[in-house]
């Protein structure tokens, strides 16, 4: 497990969103820009990592129960994206690593894969 407040720190990011869930942890990350993709996955404890930035993937996020997402290649949350965020209790966070780097950064920390 993985504490959500490490992830902020080795990624350099900032917490858009859900900055009291900070001493949560995540155990699985998955890295996907297709939400067809994601509702696929039905596992607990999960950090999303996607560079795709607009409410789908919130949306899409509360349907599968994600509590965490990570958006890569500095994309940027709406206003509109953190209110639904926030509203749905999500945890949203921004960094400027790409995908591959984020991902190998969290497998060093101890993030594990999905599958």
């Amino acid at each position: 497990m993985v504490k959500v407040a490490d992830v902020v720190d080795k990624l350099n990011a900032r917490v858009i969103c859900g900055e009291s869930d900070l001493n949560k942890e995540v155990q699985f990350g998955f890295a996907s820009d297709l939400m067809s993709d994601v509702l696929t996955i039905d596992t607990e404890n999960l950090l999303l990592i996607t560079g795709l930035n607009n409410l789908q993937t919130i949306r899409t996020s509360e349907m599968s129960d994600i509590s965490f997402i990570l958006f890569v290649r500095d994309k940027k949350v709406s206003q509109e994206m953190k209110e639904l965020a926030c509203e749905n209790e999500i945890t949203l966070i921004e960094c400027g690593y790409s995908m591959f780097r984020a991902c190998s950064a969290l497998c060093d920390l101890g993030l594990n894969p999905v599958y």
